[in-house]
């Protein structure tokens, strides 16, 4: 028997090939540049997969143990690429258990375009088998999706697909397909879309507000840069940094601003945030001018609202008018790329620098060195701390490689003690906080930047959600270095536990099971670290190895990630202990 693609190479009266509809989502991936794919088979996407069959020499297909950990894997793959990442899953649970990678990708506007297989049309609306609403669910949660009916639908939804995930601020598209679609054929012929009607992904840049900010700028005193994730989806670091070297200003970045600039560029003033540096956030409530650039004012970086910044003028920097004024009203909104508006800016801005200002988050940084960092990063006592682990593991890459982290205590100590020397160095889920998201997205990392080194973080709670991933390195050989820091706790909930339930630890306290066991089972080599004295040579063997590798670093099991500015107060308030 011939195989699909075959039988259906017929040429119509115009030249077009006519294939089957699967065809034609395998096609319209590849004139979209596409290679990569992580996926799950099921009856309701099958014939994609018997099309794939034939593809295998264009379109690399990666076989996770998990459909959630499919679209980890494509985020993690976007998110050091650049490119939209791909996934397939079928109808009913296959979709379901897509939601929550495409809800994270979603706040976290991560360029995405994933694939589900839906039963036939006639079925539609019976509950049928495996029959779920696929679009209705996802509608939320997605910049665009849509129900596929027909073969000749194909190319123009997948089409519209990529154009509207990539580009303005990105995010998932979900394009949901009957399987009579996939069955049916189509006279084949792929256009890229660059035009929408109604979508405007980039809006216009209004000259006046440009100079508005360009005023406030300089007239500033002590002005603040808050550098976000927009300046890395809209490829402007070199932007950013010009217009920093330009203007003095000192600048901080948000969780997912990481990576923006170098660790230690001078103007680089350490991390926003909950959990982030002393000085940045103190000083948030004593600048006079706050530059908010490709970034949304979360509440994790704001804390009350009412008590943010209102000594300062905002200038909010920002591709998605939805979110200025959202959170925090501004005084001039510069709409736009920030790939073209800090250029704008940086022409007209008057040179300058603010020593005496800096000196103050110098002095900042000395208070927090001796109250925090020393004793995270070289303590004292017995046990071993997540930040003697975080810096030990970054020195060993030579600061250079990507750090992929899941979410809990691990994630915060990785953001303050790793350290970056280039962009797109930081993959980590921010605003939906996902457990679980660390090991498929560093699979997804790893195949992006096989030239670079991966090393994620996961706390022994996140590692359990989506440890059957281990299968997914396995297979693939996907150079992972895995460092699990166990303190048989979730972490996180137990240090909000401590401190404002009274040490009501209840149901934080984790019984695991032997790691280096499962690893072995996996056929991944695996090192565990129960004393200091083992640390450093545990660290370099890892480094050195080439291939995956599991290391379970048992720390401290009460261990706290300081600073903090506990949830609802003032960025002011933030705590050092």
């Amino acid at each position: 028997m011939q195989p699909q693609s075959q039988l259906l190479m017929e040429k119509n009266k115009k030249g077009k090939e006519r294939i089957s509809g699967s065809e034609a989502v395998l096609r319209s991936l590849i004139c979209e540049g596409v290679d990569l794919i992580f996926g799950y088979p099921g009856g309701a996407i099958m014939p994609v997969y018997d099309a794939l069959y034939d593809y295998q020499d264009k379109l690399h297909h990666v076989l996770t143990r998990h459909e959630q950990g499919a679209v980890h894997a494509a985020q993690g793959f976007a998110r050091v690429t650049g490119k939209v990442g791909v996934c397939f899953a079928t109808s009913g649970p296959g979709a379901t258990n897509t939601v929550t990678g495409i809800a994270d990708a979603m706040i976290d506007s991560t360029p995405m375009v994933v694939i589900t297989g839906q039963v036939a049309s006639p079925l539609l609306g019976t509950d049928a088998f495996q029959e779920i609403d696929v679009v209705g669910i996802t509608q939320p949660i997605t910049k665009w999706n849509y129900l596929v009916k027909t073969a000749e639908e194909i190319p123009e939804a997948i089409a519209k697909a990529f154009y509207i995930a990539s580009t303005g601020r990105p995010g998932p598209v979900v394009i949901d397909i009957t399987k009579d679609a996939q069955f049916g054929e189509v006279d084949f012929d792929y256009e890229k879309v660059n035009h929408i009607r109604s979508y405007i992904p980039v809006p216009l840049t209004k000259p006046e507000s440009v100079h508005d900010a360009i005023d406030i700028i300089n007239s500033a005193k002590k002005p603040m840069a808050l550098v976000g994730q927009g300046v890395i989806l809209g490829h402007a670091e070199e932007e950013l940094r010009e217009f920093l070297d330009k203007t003095g200003i000192p600048a901080a970045w948000t969780l997912l601003g990481m990576s923006a600039m170098p660790t230690d560029y001078p103007l680089n003033v350490g991390m926003l945030g909950m959990h982030g540096n002393y000085g940045p956030n103190v000083k948030t409530n004593e600048c006079d001018v706050l530059i908010a650039i490709g970034m949304r004012f979360d509440d994790r970086v704001t804390g009350d609202v009412s008590k943010y910044a209102k000594q300062a003028k905002v200038i909010h920097l920002e591709i998605d008018p939805a979110e200025v004024n959202k959170i925090i009203k501004a005084d001039v909104a510069v709409l736009g790329s920030v790939k073209d508006t800090l250029p704008a800016l940086t022409k007209e801005v008057k040179g300058n620098t603010y020593p005496e200002w800096l000196a103050e988050f110098k002095a900042c940084d000395k208070i927090e060195d001796e109250k925090v960092i020393s004793g995270e990063v070289f303590p004292t006592q017995e046990g071993m701390t997540m930040g003697e682990v975080v810096h030990k593991v970054s020195k060993a890459f030579n600061d250079d490689a990507i750090l992929v982290s899941d979410v809990g205590q691990h994630q915060m100590m990785a953001s303050r003690y790793f350290n970056f020397k280039q962009s797109r160095s930081n993959v980590t889920s921010g605003g939906l906080g996902t457990m679980g998201f660390g090991l498929p997205a560093a699979l997804g990392a790893a195949l992006g930047a096989p030239d670079r080194d991966v090393c994620v973080f996961i706390g022994d709670g996140g590692f359990q959600m989506t440890i059957q991933e281990l299968g997914t390195i396995w297979q693939t050989r996907a150079k992972v270095k895995i460092i699990v820091l166990n303190n048989n706790f979730l972490g996180m909930v137990r240090q909000w536990q401590e401190l404002f339930f009274d040490r009501r630890y209840a149901s934080t306290e984790l019984m695991n099971p032997d790691f280096q066991m499962i690893a072995k089972g996996f056929g991944i080599e695996s090192a565990l670290v129960d004393s200091r004295d083992n640390l450093d040579s545990a660290i370099e063997t890892m480094a050195k190895h080439d291939g995956p590798y599991f290391l379970e670093v048992k720390v401290e099991k009460e261990g706290n990630v300081f600073p903090m500015v506990p949830a609802g107060s003032s960025v002011s308030d933030i705590r050092l202990e």
